[in-house]
């Protein structure tokens, strides 16, 4: 897949699995480890002169940060982590903010899945995919997509309209860590991470009404308006 220019604030649908759609995430400490890599790496500094402290046993609200504040390459608007990819909904802040973050992402997040589990070579199945999102409509729908994805571990049967328990699925993804959903319905998971205020403003929404919004989106489900921008 061709890759798009990536342009200031503009927003990309950005995409990566597993070589061989291997397990890119073997347990809680290597998804704590991403999603620590997801704020730390947000940053116009070098990742080499960044300083980097991880503690698994962290509270669940915070990445700890004890370094002078940092400058955003890129608005992180919605991320999920499944077990074999993850997507992310990016909004370029700087020039080439995308293509540093993704490369220090890929490379840092690599290393160190590598070094912990003694293995070598690629982690990933070759560069991120990424597509720009250049209608409105589209940008409505993507979050609750990307939301949704958990629901493949618990539920698999929504993405063909089959779901029938909404309350449980609701649930299940209240209760899903690894996703920005939780913040996005005030549920304090991970909120340095993100930029939901944009997404918010666009739905002219609040933390109750994003999680209607989403129930009523899985009760009427129609991939088809966003499949252009759908990278699996």
């Amino acid at each position: 897949m061709q890759k798009p220019a990536f342009v200031e604030n503009e927003v990309y649908h950005i995409y990566n699995r597993g070589v061989e759609k291997r397990s890119i995430f073997e347990d809680d400490a290597d998804r704590f480890r991403f999603i620590h890599d997801l704020f730390e790496f947000n940053d116009q500094r070098p990742a080499a002169n960044m300083y980097y402290h991880f503690n698994q046993q962290l509270p669940k609200t915070e990445p700890r940060n004890k370094k002078s504040p940092r400058k955003l390459i890129v608005d992180i608007l919605a991320f999920c982590l499944m077990p074999n990819h993850y997507h992310l909904l990016l909004k370029q802040k700087t020039k080439n903010g995308i293509v540093n973050f993704m490369k220090k992402m890929g490379t840092g997040y690599a290393m160190y899945f590598n070094q912990k589990y003694q293995r070598v070579g690629p982690l990933f199945q070759g560069r991120f995919k990424a597509v720009l999102v250049n209608r409105d409509s589209h940008l409505l729908y993507l979050p609750h997509y990307i939301h949704l994805n958990p629901l493949d571990l618990f539920m698999p049967e929504w993405r063909d309209k089959k779901l029938r328990n909404h309350k449980s699925a609701l649930k299940f993804l209240e209760n899903y860590r690894w996703s920005s959903f939780p913040d996005y319905v005030g549920i304090k998971n991970f909120p340095s991470v993100t930029n939901r205020e944009f997404i918010l403003k666009l739905l002219g929404e609040k933390t109750d009404d994003y999680k209607k919004d989403i129930v009523a989106y899985l009760k009427n489900l129609n991939l088809d308006s966003i499949d252009n921008y759908l990278l699996e």
